[in-house]
């Protein structure tokens, strides 16, 4: 893997004070369409956050998503998810013209085709009316973001043409990046490759101006940064060089992991692993680069299976699931001297789950990056269980529980009455106030920023799970009301909030 860097400055905090969030995609906040978007329903977000006392929102990964709407098997690493587009913030911008008849229209084509044909209008509108300042900014996105802005916008053309099959079933000179078969494909499809950069040009248009407002209100946005990327992706079709795959772009190995407390069989993620010699050979410009992105949209990212940079579990590509691996090492030492070096302060957050050895901890620690405790796992009767509050410490980031979890009231309904007893007897409060009073745990323990999951604010039931781990359909749809918020739960939550020292002012 070549020499060990050694990080040339001590990292800068992460966490600088006592903070609270909540977590909620903004797939999930309430609208019109079939899922939230950037809209004016995540700007009234923002302003119940702060009406809380929160002054954290953390998401999942806003990547564009495949069918299944998975945020962590994306088709890029850095353009942004055009579902989360606002129709109402494009006719406010002048370049869509209102539709009276939007609903009728919706039940007749699905809200999908829908949104795909407000969109070519709103492109359309663009090219046509668009002040001298906004094409001024268009051709300043486009430019600036050439250099993955390209490769996706054909990646996607492409994709519409082949009825969306993968990149490795197309015409063997597009899937193998032949320049004269790319040059007639850009051509052909200059239309399409259009449209997608004028939703991308949107998206961070529209996601800008909520960053600034979020910002202006006191609220730091958190995001996810995926360890793996999917093999059907921009990503991986653009930069073959950068994974470990055979002649015609299939993966000689996958990712996942091992048994767990999710899967009896383990997880068989299925996503190429990286060919670490060759990142590191190019001093890791592909992850400079994903990250540079990232910490331009958050201004905190939680990086998903930190665990997998210091050792990731290999499966051959031909298994059918996780139990026959192996954990291979990684140089997750010499990525982060490297990221250190490029990014001072490197605002990341570990999501340290899973098997942790001394030498995971140790990676984590050298770069003073927060790790998380999950109150859900506290639970087991030990009272070394690291995840019960009094093992907590202040570098750490506290969640009820995560989006992979059930909701706190489904878990705690699913106990038996002896485990119910002694989370009963732990938290020292009554069965009728679960799930706030691990909300209370959360907020009250010495951990630096605690997050709590929209659901259990809302105190919602299983029926509010975002994502089952191992179940392929029916996950990451999950949307709230606004009409499920009483009027004093604001109030409820601030006050809590304060109590525990975590109100930003």
């Amino acid at each position: 893997m070549g020499s060990l860097r050694v990080a040339s400055r001590a990292p800068s905090p992460v966490l600088d004070r006592r903070r609270a969030g909540i977590l909620l995609h903004p797939t999930s906040l309430p609208g019109r369409l079939d899922n939230g978007d950037l809209g004016p329903s995540a700007y009234r977000f923002v302003d119940f956050l702060a009406a809380s006392g929160c002054s954290v929102w953390q998401m999942l990964p806003v990547n564009p998503t495949h069918g299944n709407l998975s945020p962590y098997a994306c088709q890029s690493i850095h353009a942004g998810n055009d579902r989360l587009i606002s129709l109402e913030l494009l006719e406010s911008e002048g370049w869509l013209d209102k539709d009276d008849e939007s609903e009728a229209r919706m039940a007749a084509a699905g809200a999908c085709a829908y949104r795909c044909s407000r969109l070519v209008q709103g492109c359309l509108g663009f090219l046509a009316r668009a002040s001298a300042t906004d094409r001024s900014a268009y051709e300043e996105f486009k430019a600036e973001g050439a250099y993955w802005l390209e490769n996706y916008a054909l990646f996607q053309a492409l994709q519409e043409e082949y009825g969306s099959a993968p990149w490795w079933e197309w015409a063997p000179s597009l899937r193998d990046r032949e320049p004269r078969a790319l040059e007639d494909a850009r051509a052909r499809l200059a239309e399409a490759m259009e449209q997608q950069r004028f939703e991308q040009f949107v998206f961070f248009r529209q996601w800008r101006a909520l960053k600034r407002y979020a910002n202006d209100h006191g609220i730091l946005l958190f995001g996810d940064m995926p360890i793996f990327v999917a093999e059907n992706s921009t990503a991986v079709w653009a930069r073959r060089h950068y994974f470990r795959l055979n002649d015609v772009g299939r993966p000689l190995v996958v990712a996942g992991v091992p048994p767990d407390y999710f899967s009896a069989t383990g997880q068989r993620w299925g996503n190429p692993l990286y060919d670490w010699n060759r990142m590191q050979q190019d001093d890791f410009w592909w992850w400079r680069e994903r990250v540079k992105n990232h910490l331009m949209l958050f201004d905190l990212v939680r990086i998903d299976h930190f665990r997998g940079f210091e050792a990731h579990w290999e499966i051959c590509g031909t298994q059918e699931t996780a139990l026959k691996g192996q954990w291979v090492k990684a140089p997750g030492r010499d990525l982060f001297s490297t990221l250190q070096q490029a990014f001072d302060p490197l605002r990341l957050v570990a999501e340290d789950l899973g098997t942790i050895t001394p030498e995971v901890t140790a990676l984590r620690d050298q770069f003073k990056f927060p790790g998380m405790k999950v109150l859900q796992f506290a639970f087991d009767g030990n009272h070394d269980n690291p995840y019960l509050p009094h093992n907590h410490i202040p570098n750490s980031v506290v969640y009820t529980g995560t989006h992979d979890n059930n909701t706190t009231l489904g878990w705690y309904q699913e106990l038996s009455a002896e485990e119910r007893r002694y989370v009963l007897d732990y938290l020292g409060d009554a069965a009728a106030d679960m799930p706030w009073s691990m909300v209370r745990a959360a907020l009250m323990s010495v951990a630096k920023l605690a997050i709590v999951p929209m659901q259990d604010v809302l105190g919602l039931d299983a029926s509010g799970r975002m994502n089952t781990p191992g179940v392929d359909e029916g996950n990451w749809r999950w949307r709230f009301r606004w009409q499920e918020i009483p009027e004093e739960l604001a109030s409820r939550m601030r006050r809590l909030v304060q109590i525990y020292g975590r109100e930003v002012s």
